[in-house]
């Protein structure tokens, strides 16, 4: 039973469309929150960082913690997360990945400069531990049982669900990292618009930051390894999502998609208690097994948000998920490329344009072919290539009209330079990996460890 004075309960479907039409901000108000994760390893033998230990996770965040003022979160008694007072947060992935989600900020320029503030952070802290960082997509050495889980009650019941509705759900935990931003909308047609066009455009993302061509210490076949996984983790909750190109796309229209998502846990005092595979609907109802009797609060809600993996995912304001992890550079590069293309009306009909008339089932084809083929992967006769240099042009346009200039007085289309290299090229960061194996490295990813080390 929800107790007195706990936070009011839901008591309608409605208050969940009014959870997501409450992100509706003016465009003076729009905001850029990148998020990027990296491998921590020992550079003595460059394994995955346990949880404790001097050359530890724990080391990590206590070390940024009595250095750099950010303030410690624990699990039952286990430091897992670092806040700050602007947002930000420094938290873990499943397989002790390192996750800077970076604060609301204007524009690229402060998120380079927040990006290289946090590597210079962690670099400081890692040196004399015998740490080190890398930033690929797809763990490129190690397996799975290589990797340590860390102590998060969430992580755990995700881990034993997962490995009951996909192959490679425990990996996407375990092995993968991503950068991604977080972008704003003005109305519910503007989110629609965002949406249809982000979630079109995500292959295109995809072949532009391809970065994660081994596993197990050799080629596997794609260039985006990391975005294969998501093709076989959970049906239920991951892929391009058809129903957002229907004339019925909305806010209520994603809640009821949310609402068929299968939930995972439920957090309460401190516990995550396993409601693996029952159904929000029942929790809305009082008829959930896993409590009985009680119905959520909205920080139910928002948890239930987070438990779904589409391409683009919906919350108070939307995730593009297509990307990743990489050098510094493309990590300013994400929000760069979105930004142009999405916070522009006129760059933004543009690329609809480009992008309405695609079938759901071209659309599902170039998901699937983007992460083995990368830039050169095709759709209507047109490969990615000469798509992602049209796109990135117009996203060039939308940075352009925003007119955020650094203290130079620079905008920000600089940070399209390497995406622009790529796409020129026609290679994508994976093939150039590839090469060097096949060549200098002599057949061994180990030299990754150091040139793609941050």
């Amino acid at each position: 039973m929800n107790l007195p004075g706990s936070p009011a309960p839901i008591e309608n479907r409605q208050q969940l469309v009014e959870y997501l039409e409450s992100g509706c901000k003016p465009k003076s108000e729009w905001r850029l929150g990148t998020e990027h994760e990296k491998f921590g390893f020992t550079t003595r033998d460059l394994r995955p960082l346990p949880y404790e230990g001097r050359s530890s996770i724990h080391s990590m965040l206590k070390g940024l913690a009595d250095q750099f003022g950010w303030n410690p979160v624990y699990e039952q008694g286990k430091l897992i997360a670092l806040l700050d007072d602007t947002g930000a947060s420094v938290t873990l992935e499943p397989g002790g990945q390192l996750e800077l989600s970076g604060a609301l900020l204007d524009n690229v320029h402060q998120t380079c400069d927040e990006v290289y503030t946090h590597l210079k952070q962690v670099k400081t802290i890692a040196e004399p531990l015998g740490i080190a960082f890398l930033g690929m997509g797809f763990q490129p050495k190690w397996e799975r049982k290589d990797t340590q889980w860390m102590p998060k009650g969430r992580y755990r019941i995700m881990r034993e669900y997962m490995a009951k509705r996909g192959n490679l759900g425990v990996d996407m935990m375990a092995r993968t990292c991503t950068v991604q931003v977080n972008l704003d909308f003005a109305s519910e047609a503007d989110m629609v618009r965002k949406f249809q066009v982000s979630l079109a455009l995500q292959p295109i993302a995809t072949a532009l930051f391809a970065n994660s061509p081994f596993v197990d210490g050799k080629p596997c076949g794609y260039v985006s390894y990391r975005s294969h996984v998501w093709e076989d983790t959970d049906p239920d909750r991951t892929g391009m999502l058809p129903f957002v190109f229907d004339s019925s796309m909305g806010f209520e229209r994603y809640v009821d998609y949310m609402l068929d998502v299968p939930m995972y846990f439920v957090y309460r005092d401190g516990e995550y208690i396993d409601a693996s595979g029952q159904s929000f609907r029942d929790f809305l109802n009082g008829t959930l097994p896993a409590l009985p009797g009680e119905k959520p609060v909205m920080k139910d809600w928002e948890d239930h948000l987070t438990t779904a993996f589409p391409e683009v995912r919906l919350k108070r304001y939307m995730e593009m998920r297509g990307a990743d992890g990489g050098p510094w550079r493309k990590l300013c590069a994400l929000p760069a490329f979105w930004a142009g293309l999405l916070y522009d009306d006129a760059v933004l009909e543009a690329a609809w344009d480009l992008v309405r008339d695609w079938s759901m089932e071209e659309r599902l084809k170039l998901r699937a072919d983007a992460p083995r083929l990368g830039l050169k992967a095709e759709i209507r006769n047109r490969n990615l290539q000469s798509i992602a240099l049209e796109v990135l042009e117009m996203s060039s346009r939308g940075l352009t009209v925003r007119n955020r200039l650094s203290s130079s007085g620079e905008n920000e289309t600089g940070f399209l330079e390497p995406l622009f290299s790529n796409a020129h090229l026609g290679t994508t960061p994976a093939e150039k990996k590839l090469a060097l194996y096949d060549g200098p490295w002599n057949g061994s990813v180990d030299p990754v460890f150091t040139e793609a080390a941050y």
